[in-house]
């Protein structure tokens, strides 16, 4: 494919789909939330470890496959081989989690097009991040597909599956304007 490089390019049931690159509240959730969460629970750092937690991986999802790149993906330790003969561009292992950041331009996708792929390769979590309406909605697959487990957001921590072991300050959620201001 020759997508742009202002375009992030995805296939969903067989269909291309050009997306723009994302905007600044965009950015600042999916980039506050991966780098808690790659804290956390992949170094271990103030969390339990334990996870792979990559920014916008670029997966191959069921027979056809379906390209589908996720703001976040997530695997538990052990599930995402690391070798050096494996360094496609691509990942083709299914993720434990994913995070899609959503923006006016992609909402209808983001739960119309890439929930159902999510569901049928049995994503055991998705989250949707709104940064315009400060919430997180978590899924949980639960053998047939997505049940909602909860709802958070506003000015509190969020504490929620897969991760429940640690607490996401709002500020990693929403971007730097939550920060304290030094005194």
């Amino acid at each position: 494919m020759r997508a742009p490089p202002e375009m992030t390019a995805e296939i969903l049931d067989g269909e291309l789909h050009l997306m723009p690159r994302p905007r600044r509240a965009h950015l600042r959730s999916a980039s506050g939330l991966g780098a808690f969460l790659f804290g956390a629970f992949q170094a271990g750092v103030f969390g339990p470890g334990g996870w792979t937690i990559i920014d916008e991986p670029e997966l191959h999802l069921g027979a056809e496959p379906d390209i589908v790149v996720p703001d976040l993906g997530g695997w538990r330790a052990g599930r995402l081989v690391d070798r050096e003969d494996l360094d496609e561009p691509f990942i083709a292992t299914v993720p434990d989690w994913v995070c899609e950041i959503l923006s006016p331009g992609t909402l209808r996708i983001d739960r119309m097009k890439k929930m159902p792929i999510y569901a049928r390769d049995k994503v055991a979590h998705v989250w949707l991040v709104d940064p315009r309406e400060r919430t997180v909605e978590v899924f949980r697959h639960d053998g047939r597909g997505y049940a909602l487990v909860g709802t958070y957001g506003g000015d509190d921590a969020v504490r929620a599956e897969p991760f429940g072991e640690a607490e996401i300050p709002p500020a990693f959620l929403w971007g730097k304007d939550d920060l304290p201001k030094p005194p």
